[in-house]
């Protein structure tokens, strides 16, 4: 056994032994209530802190906007390669309580279970690498190095207060970074589709609803016809470009093998899918409608721009004929991933499989996330964290107990790796 394989199964160990300060810590950090909207991070921010003031771990922390701190922490010797571990304290509302079977926020570990809102996403991966960090400067560990940490708000609403305000301000950079969101525990994501979403307005001629179809112009009617052809964008062949087909390749095994229920969801990482998320129109059912109003969320495969997307767009609806106009908002990105032979999801996956003496491999993501951002700075990115997938942002969210400590072990051994890597 070398050097550096010692010094990982003794921290391994030294993971073991502390579990339960990890298990607390992540079961206060679900008890702290920081919903986005509206995105008040301020209590679970200065619960950090104090975290990371026990063991001397300085920081630096940013008001991006009204009550959304970001916290940027760092140890090591500040010399050689920097690692980045991110993660956001935010989590979506709660929903109706009488659909939960336990309070969203006790932070109750119950038959192997972490309870509560933001288990899953992502305040036990959070924990994982705050919890990491901390142990890594309580034994005195020396880095050759950097390790920080990247602790954002305004995730969960696609915002733009956490990790693109620290990089656009440089105050946050690195040769690789890790972000604690869900994922399986032998699969981390190192690939994510695009995001293309936009609100269709038609507008139309009112009049009295009994004079429908003849008399006026029906916006609801035109927005149908609207939608039929915006569907068809499923339809489109997109030609996936030969770089990142062995990454399409093994996330279709994945999801064959692995997350077996989602097999029949194969094609969504090679095509356009397209959600009609709202409808909104008219004034009176007895009253031909002026105006309609429709939000789609598209996602966008590799080998397909945002440029290109708009041009099919607007080709199909001006065929039709009708009073329209197309406005963006919230997610705007294409395709991105990092390389599987890159340093740190090599560092991520070999230490995977250290630990749990299992086959792991990175997958592509069909959803959007922060890795968008720091690969538009260049700074190689994947995800990896605990989850129970099935709860996330639903009614009774969770996670397994043994994969909060898991993640944590890889954490800790693949920042050894990544920074004592020449």
């Amino acid at each position: 056994m070398n050097d550096l394989q010692a010094l990982k199964e003794q921290l391994i160990e030294a993971v073991e032994q502390h579990q339960d300060e990890l298990i607390e810590f992540c079961a206060k950090l679900i008890q702290i209530p920081s919903v986005n909207p509206p995105g008040d991070t301020t209590e679970i921010t200065a619960f950090i802190e104090n975290y990371l003031s026990e063991v001397g771990i300085t920081y630096e922390k940013y008001e991006a906007a009204d009550k959304m701190y970001n916290l940027v922490a760092s140890i090591g010797n500040g010399e050689g390669k920097e690692l980045v571990y991110c993660g956001h304290t935010d989590v979506v509302p709660v929903g109706d309580l009488s659909k939960w079977d336990f309070d969203p926020f006790s932070g109750e570990v119950k038959d192997g279970w972490m309870l509560g809102r933001g288990a899953s996403d992502m305040k036990a991966g959070l924990a994982g690498i705050i919890f990491a960090t901390k142990l890594l400067k309580k034994l005195n560990i020396e880095l050759p190095g950097k390790l920080t940490l990247a602790i954002v708000p305004d995730e969960e609403t696609g915002g733009e207060f956490g990790v693109p305000w620290l990089l656009e301000r440089k105050l946050v950079k690195g040769d690789g970074c890790l972000i604690a969101e869900p994922s399986s525990p032998l699969n981390p994501t190192i690939g994510q589709k695009g995001s293309y979403w936009f609100e269709l307005e038609v507008r139309g001629e009112p009049g009295h609803g009994s004079l429908s179809p003849l008399a006026g112009r029906n916006a609801i009617v035109d927005a149908i016809r609207a939608i039929q052809e915006i569907r068809t964008l499923w339809d489109i062949e997109i030609t996936i470009p030969e770089e990142v087909q062995p990454l399409i390749k093994v996330s279709k095994k994945y999801m064959r093998e692995v997350e077996k229920d989602r097999l029949k969801y194969q094609e969504v990482l090679e095509k356009i899918t397209v959600n009609i998320g709202t409808i909104e129109g008219g004034t009176k059912s007895n009253v031909i409608p002026d105006y309609c109003k429709v939000q789609v969320d598209c996602r966008l495969p590799f080998g397909v721009t945002q440029e290109e997307v708009t041009e099919i767009l607007k080709n199909k609806l001006d065929a039709l004929e009708i009073d329209y106009s197309i406005q963006r908002f919230g997610f705007k990105s294409v395709a991105n991933y990092t390389p599987a032979d890159n340093p740190v999801c090599q560092s991520i996956v070999e230490n995977i499989s250290f630990v749990t003496g299992q086959e792991a491999y990175g997958v592509m993501q069909w959803a959007s996330s922060d890795a968008r951002h720091f690969r538009q700075y260049d700074i190689p990115v994947l995800q990896y964290g605990p989850a129970y997938l099935p709860s996330i942002h639903g009614y009774n969210e969770k996670v397994r107990v043994e994969d909060i400590v898991r993640c944590a072990k890889v954490y800790i051994t693949a920042a050894i790796d990544f920074l004592y890597q020449k």
